[in-house]
């Protein structure tokens, strides 16, 4: 074992006063790795002196850079990254994939380009010819580059996971060269790239043995190319989401014979039935998720193919048309069911779900969403058969009442997640529900009858709550959220939106939850400024913002962000009281990069138009069509060629919002 280095010997100084210099290097690096999560508090630990800056930049191995314009100093002081995150950065030329492969021939494993563009197969011929170390590579969305760029990808020999999804101009020629270069390849991902055939994907599965994950949604192939595939010996997940040439004729005539998948996703493929489905399963023994979702319909033959799977463990049938015959099927067929999702299933009945629930009660995962036609008695079997529930998502399950709610906390007291947003729970239902005290997320929205006196119990008995979803819940004021704030200080989401009684009392005491990372308050006409302006201060992990309607709330509150909310990425300040003087400040948010700016009349063509030359790392802006006409076109295109995409809006002014229920404030 190597003598542990002091910080005195990485970084020789003269000033021997300083107790940080007898710290070991094993030391400091646990500490930045204890860290990780919290990029901000490890670059403040490298400011403390010049051996911590040193030491940290021997240390890091991952880095997500802001602009690329930093590259070049980015690369002279971390010459030992591994993994390197370019989804800050809409623009990135092949200059920089160049500097990157001539820097870390043989350091860097993984790379991530899903959200830039203007790179071509150049760059990337020099980053997987020159990277012998790469692995990874995400180049999701780069729908510019076509079979020249996989062809340069295919250098990279001993790569094992590829995204191409939406790379809709490489074909079977690209998809050729990558098979035959990139044999090592366990993962890979082509959804929706639409010139991809029969033809390619068997090319992958003959060449590329050792495949484990193979995505190949919404995808022109027919089942020709299914046998190569399944027969894959290491294939554990297979995604045909959308692939509507496959059908049952083209199914029956595959062969038989052990298969080892474990996981399935046929959803959305309208032309198989439990037929093809069964032609296409036969084999697959160790299948613990199946995904079925929007396409079949849940039958008894639909279920007598589940036989075939002993360790299923979840099933996924969204959107299907289910039957009471088909769900006691399924009840009888599957013997270890974890997850069931149902989510906006039509035909789903009390009975129907009680049969799967009383045979299932180890389940940990149910999605009953928009199941409309279930009552008291299906919540009554679900919480009493299936007491190990972690989480709950039943969304607008309209006549299940008022009472009934409370059965949750009587009896699911491990549940983690629970999603009764438009329902007829009151403050009876989740004073018992609080009693769940692991907790973790709540949505409720669109629940009218939730009052202050509901939500004290949520402050006082379930303090691990990370997010809570308000959204139109009308009768909660500054009393209800201030128990939340004071009870819940690892918040990190809240959506208040549309709740018209919450003062600035309310965000100040928001203020308090340190970790707050996503704040809608959208519609809250009471809040100000100076509400803003403490979660600015308190909150410096800020992230996601959405500020629309709150008419008082001006470039004060702008200004307080610019200088406390330097982690701030997306903002909604629509119908706001801002002018150029606020939106200006906004711009000097490094890290923003996506704005909602609609109806702000305080703004003026000019102000904007600077703005958008500030804020470099804009990747998405959407605008009022009315200054598409009275910007400089030059500008805007200076701005798109930094890589951001404008969305032009001719929304009229609306003194009312209306969202999709109807609801109208």
């Amino acid at each position: 074992m190597k003598n542990p280095r002091t910080m005195q010997q990485v970084h020789q100084s003269p000033n021997l006063s300083n107790p940080f210099e007898n710290l070991t290097e094993e030391i400091i690096f646990n500490v930045l790795d204890f860290l990780d999560e919290d990029p901000q508090a490890k670059k403040s630990l490298s400011l403390v002196n010049k051996s911590f800056y040193s030491i940290e930049s021997i240390h890091r191995r991952s880095l997500r850079p802001l602009r690329t314009n930093l590259i070049p100093s980015t690369l002279r002081r971390y010459p030992h990254l591994s993994h390197l995150d370019f989804t800050c950065c809409p623009r990135v030329e092949d200059d920089t994939l160049f500097a990157i492969a001539d820097v870390y021939k043989t350091s860097l494993r993984a790379i991530d380009l899903s959200r830039s563009r203007f790179f071509s197969n150049v760059g990337l011929s020099s980053l997987a010819g020159k990277c012998t170390g790469l692995v990874e590579m995400d180049l999701s969305n780069a729908t510019e580059l076509t079979d020249l760029a996989a062809a340069a990808i295919a250098e990279a020999k001993n790569l094992e996971k590829l995204s191409l999804a939406r790379c809709k101009l490489i074909s079977d020629i690209g998809i050729g060269c990558i098979a035959v270069g990139c044999k090592k390849l366990k993962s890979v991902c082509l959804k929706w790239c639409l010139r991809v055939s029969d033809f390619g994907v068997g090319l992958i599965a003959m060449k590329c043995r050792d495949i484990r994950s193979l995505d190949l949604s919404y995808l022109p192939i027919t089942e020709k190319c299914l046998p190569p595939i399944l027969q894959l010996q290491q294939l554990k997940e297979l995604v045909l989401v959308g692939c509507s040439g496959i059908d049952d004729e083209g199914l029956v005539t595959l062969n038989q014979g052990y298969k080892p998948l474990e996981m399935l996703n046929i959803s959305i493929i309208q032309n198989v039935s439990h037929i093809g489905l069964y032609s296409l399963t036969n084999g697959m023994k160790h299948l613990s998720h199946l995904s079925l979702a929007y396409g079949f319909d849940v039958t008894v033959d639909l279920a007598k193919c589940l036989h075939n799977f002993p360790g299923l463990q979840c099933i996924k049938l969204d959107g299907c048309q289910v039957s009471c015959a088909g769900m006691k099927a399924i009840a009888d067929c599957c013997v270890s069911l974890k997850e069931i999702s149902l989510c906006k299933c039509i035909g789903v009945t009390d009975e129907g779900l009680s049969s799967i629930m009383e045979k299932h009660n180890g389940l940990k995962n149910l999605d009953i969403t928009c199941c409309r036609k279930i009552t008291h008695a299906s919540l009554d079997i679900i919480t009493s058969s299936c007491n190990s529930l972690i989480s709950l998502k039943m969304e607008s399950c309209s006549l299940i009442p008022e009472d009934a709610f409370e059965l949750i906390g009587q009896r699911c007291s491990l549940l983690e997640e629970l999603d009764i947003t438009d329902n007829e729970v009151d403050d009876e239902g989740l004073k018992a529900i609080s009693r769940c005290s692991k907790l973790l997320s709540l949505k409720m929205g669109i629940c009218t009858k939730i009052t202050d006196s509901g939500l004290f119990h949520v402050g006082i008995y379930c303090p691990k709550l990370t997010q809570l979803d308000l959204y139109r819940c009308t009768a909660v004021t500054d009393v209800g959220i201030m128990a939340v704030a004071n009870g819940c200080l690892g918040l990190e989401m809240i959506n208040m939106a549309y709740c018209e009684k919450v003062t600035d009392s309310s965000l100040r005491c928001l203020s308090k939850c340190l970790r707050l990372t996503a704040l809608e308050i959208r519609g809250c006409t009471r809040l100000s400024s100076g509400g803003l302006s403490a979660i600015a201060e308190g909150c410096r992990k800020l992230t996601l913002l959405d500020i629309k309607k709150c008419c008082n709330i001006d470039d004060a509150g702008m200004l307080a962000l610019a200088q406390c909310s330097q982690s701030l990425q997306q903002i909604n300040i629509s119908y706001c009281s801002v002018t150029d003087i606020g939106l200006m400040a906004l711009a000097s948010i490094n890290h923003l990069h996506s704005m909602t700016i609609l109806h702000v009349t305080g703004l003026t063509a000019s102000g904007l138009g600077a703005a958008l030359l500030a804020c470099q790392g804009l990747r998405k802006v959407k605008l009022h069509s009315t200054f598409k006409a009275s910007m400089p076109q030059a500008l805007l295109n200076h701005v798109e060629a930094r890589g951001c995409i404008f969305h032009w809006r001719n929304k009229a002014f609306q003194q009312v919002d209306i969202d999709p229920k109807g609801w109208q404030l």
